[in-house]
């Protein structure tokens, strides 16, 4: 399953999707297909938006407003779309960075950064469009959203109480994890603990989230696109979609094939993968990322390598981990330290951009064998956010103040009892949810054991085909054991009629592995291949090639043709 958190990369690059929670991350794989999804899929003929009951929601006008240097708004759409007339809605912040060459334009292009739980609105105003390319700006209103539940969304999801909260501004957290666990636990007490620490931190969402889980769901995020494009007044949806926002790109196309006119989809995640299938998947990707950062450091980041052979680097990161299960590295200001999984989870975070990241690595990995952690640490904690220049008076991020209450959202059916599933409209949850959303959304997509021994039963094959970044990867997954469960199941997509989708793979991606993108492209009718020869997660905006395909894919529609590469 995704299971991570949103990493933002440097301002120089685009904003990414995936990073770790807890131990490493798990998101897509490269095994073969799993099980087809016996649901019906949505014919056109059947097309949910025709629904009555939808109509309001379908015809409300959005009313922009000035924030900073971008126009935003607000959409309401139904929390849950098979009961749409009950009253209870998400309110979702939108933001528009319009045209400069409005005589040009095409139309709006929507994206999402990925995640699940990056805040599309705050990547648009940490500089997101301009990333895209000039020539995609010039044509397109580069729109952004916040998906249900995340960030600015109302109600919106959180993973501890209100009594927990000290400010807004605090990021996100969810039940302490048990300090000292284990990459392989092997004893009937050592699997207790981490199980007992997986439920926990489930038992924390339900009780600060419990009536929104089952609302989270990408297929209902994908619903909301839809909303979201018809408000925009678009025939058909423009759509770029970064490594978690590819699921919500295929369940958009499998709901709407006929609305779509260009849809590229980068770090691609197979929906045709089981929960075990994503986990080792993904495992093996950031093992493979760790050992070439071995092998090419001296490359990319010189003298400053923690070790003058790719033997030595692999040498100090076994002491470490060895040196952490023993006992956690010091940490500044931490009474608890830095154990192993948490080296791990650093590890597995720098590889997302080897070109930003790897000399960071480096130093810290330097400074955890001569006995502190701090910076390895850090390195598991979000970039810092510049957002001060686009920044407006209505709101710390822009978005006015007065958004819910604009006069679409009255009219598309609120009442004063969709307050009672609302855990985010007051005071209770942080800015940063990215955590809680992240969790919530993945659980609920992937369909997971309710039985503890198939998880046990996971871990040999998982440390055989990755090492420690198996076995975390497992347990990681322990969280979804006891969740409210989803109507998805692993299948290969169908989208009949869908025009053809540009699907972007990275030979090196640690977090949506290759085999992902091949997978996905051959699912889709008429499905296109970019391949990017690099290292490092997703290829849109790291890489020039790259960024003149997709650039004459989203304007012309030009094809790309079978086997067509860019190198690094």
């Amino acid at each position: 399953m995704i299971r991570a958190l949103a990493r933002r990369r440097p301002r120089t690059a685009l904003v990414t999707a995936l990073a770790v929670l807890g131990a490493t991350s798990l998101a897509a794989c490269t095994a073969g297909p799993g099980p087809r999804d016996d649901r019906p899929r949505t014919p056109a003929a059947a097309d949910p938006a025709n629904r009555p009951e939808l109509r309001r929601f379908y015809g409300q006008q959005l009313d922009w407003r000035p924030c900073g240097a971008f126009r935003c708004a607000a959409l309401t759409v139904p929390m849950d779309y098979a009961r749409p007339g009950d009253g209870r809605t998400f309110v979702l912040p939108v933001a528009k960075a319009a045209t400069a060459s409005p005589d040009r334009r095409i139309g709006s292009l929507l994206y999402n950064p990925g995640g699940p739980g990056e805040r599309g609105v705050r990547a648009l105003k940490d500089g997101l469009a301009d990333e895209l390319g000039r020539g995609v700006r010039e044509r397109f209103d580069v729109v952004a959203f916040d998906p249900r539940g995340v960030g600015e969304s109302r109600p919106a999801l959180t993973c501890r109480s209100r009594d927990t909260v000290d400010t807004p501004d605090t990021p996100d957290t969810v039940a302490p994890t048990a300090a000292g666990a284990p990459l392989h636990p092997r004893t009937a007490e050592e699997r207790a603990a981490v199980l007992a620490d997986a439920r926990a931190t489930a038992e924390a969402c339900r009780e600060a989230s419990g009536p929104l889980l089952r609302h989270v769901g990408t297929d209902d995020a994908a619903r909301d696109l839809d909303v979201l494009r018809a408000a925009l007044g678009e025939r058909r949806l423009t759509y770029v979609g970064w490594s978690y926002g590819t699921s919500l790109g295929t369940s958009y196309a499998e709901q709407f094939p006929h609305r779509v006119r260009a849809m590229v989809l980068d770090g691609a995640v197979d929906p045709a993968l089981d929960w075990r299938q994503r986990a080792l998947s993904q495992a093996k990707g950031f093992r493979d990322a760790v050992a070439d950062y071995a092998r090419s450091c001296a490359d990319t980041v010189g003298e400053r390598c923690p070790g003058a052979t790719p033997e030595e680097i692999r040498g100090l990161i076994d002491r470490l981990l060895e040196r952490a299960q023993r006992e956690p590295l010091p940490v500044d200001g931490s009474g608890v330290g830095f154990d192993a999984a948490g080296v791990v989870s650093a590890l597995s975070l720098s590889m997302y951009t080897p070109e930003a990241q790897w000399e960071e690595l480096s130093e810290a990995l330097r400074a955890a064998d001569a006995g502190d952690g701090t910076r390895l640490a850090a390195l598991g904690t979000e970039d810092g956010e510049d957002t001060e220049d686009t920044e407006g008076p209505e709101g710390d991020d822009g978005t006015p103040e007065d958004a819910q209450d604009t006069e679409h959202t009255e009219d598309t059916g609120d009442s004063e009892d969709s307050g009672d599933e609302d855990s985010g409209e007051g005071d209770g949850v942080p800015e940063d949810n990215s955590e809680a959303a992240l969790i919530a959304v993945n659980c609920l997509d992937v369909p997971h054991p309710r039985d503890e021994r198939a998880y046990w039963d996971a871990l040999d094959p998982a440390e055989r085909a990755a090492g420690v970044y198996g076995t975390t990867g497992v347990t990681g997954e322990l969280i979804c054991e006891d969740w409210p469960a989803g109507p998805g199941r692993p299948h290969r997509v169908a989208a009949p009629g869908v025009p053809p989708v540009l699907v972007v793979g990275t030979a090196g991606d640690p977090a949506t592995p290759y085999g992902e993108a091949v997978s996905l492209a051959r699912q889709f009718p008429g499905g296109m291949l970019l391949s990017f020869e690099g290292a490092g997660h997703t290829g849109y905006g790291r890489n020039a090639c790259v960024d003149r395909k997709v650039e004459a894919y989203l304007v012309d529609l030009a094809p790309v043709g079978p086997g067509t590469r860019c190198a690094a």
